[in-house]
């Protein structure tokens, strides 16, 4: 299955959350799409649920089918809870630290930096977004790179750092201090839904 590459607008508004992380969709028309959007919808099946938890995180991750199902397998295999795992490991992609680090205004955006070899992960390019940063290692910017006007602005805009993460705004680097705890990773997400649903 490829990479969604729509609108996420549509999908943000379909199902009441900002996949981009930047809020904006849901600003001037906070329902769903379609002429029905405004009036209520039907409800959903206990399935139609977990379908719908599962298809919000991929979107907003940005990740196939494949690839979100290998890395819940992955999650499986690893001590704890696997439902915060799975958010763990998604949370600890590049791509995702890049746009976390204020890098990139979206994963969407971060995810092409990274595609295009503009990141660095200790002090080496790295191409991949999918590439799992490992707590200590430090994320930067190649030195032709540091300038481009996409990265430029949204270090201008971006005003929250989560506090795994330590930004170096004058070298441009970030150093991922530890893995993320649950408090700190997407509220609108119910993972324990999306564990149900590959348990089926």
């Amino acid at each position: 299955m490829s990479r969604f590459t729509g609108s996420l607008w549509k999908k943000s508004r379909r199902y009441g959350i900002s996949l981009t992380g930047t809020g904006k969709e849901l600003e001037r028309r906070p329902y769903a799409p379609g002429q029905h959007g405004p009036t209520q919808r039907k409800k959903l099946s206990e399935y139609g649920l977990q379908l719908q938890e599962k298809q919000k995180l991929r979107y907003m991750f940005g990740i196939t089918e494949r690839q979100f199902r290998n890395t819940f397998v992955i999650a499986g295999n690893m001590k704890g809870v696997h439902g915060e795992n799975f958010l763990i490991l998604l949370e600890s992609r590049l791509d995702n630290l890049v746009y976390r680090a204020g890098f990139a205004r979206t994963r969407r955006q971060a995810r092409q930096l990274v595609n295009h070899g503009h990141i660095t992960v200790d002090g080496s390019r790295l191409d991949i977004p999918s590439y799992r940063v490992k707590p200590g290692q430090v994320i930067g910017l190649k030195e032709k790179s540091q300038n481009l006007d996409i990265i430029v602005e949204a270090i201008e805009v971006n005003n929250f750092v989560p506090e795994y993460l330590t930004v170096d705004a004058d070298k441009k680097e970030a150093t991922f201090n530890r893995y993320p705890e649950r408090e700190e990773m997407p509220s609108e997400i119910n993972e324990a839904l999306i564990v149900e649903y590959y348990s089926r």
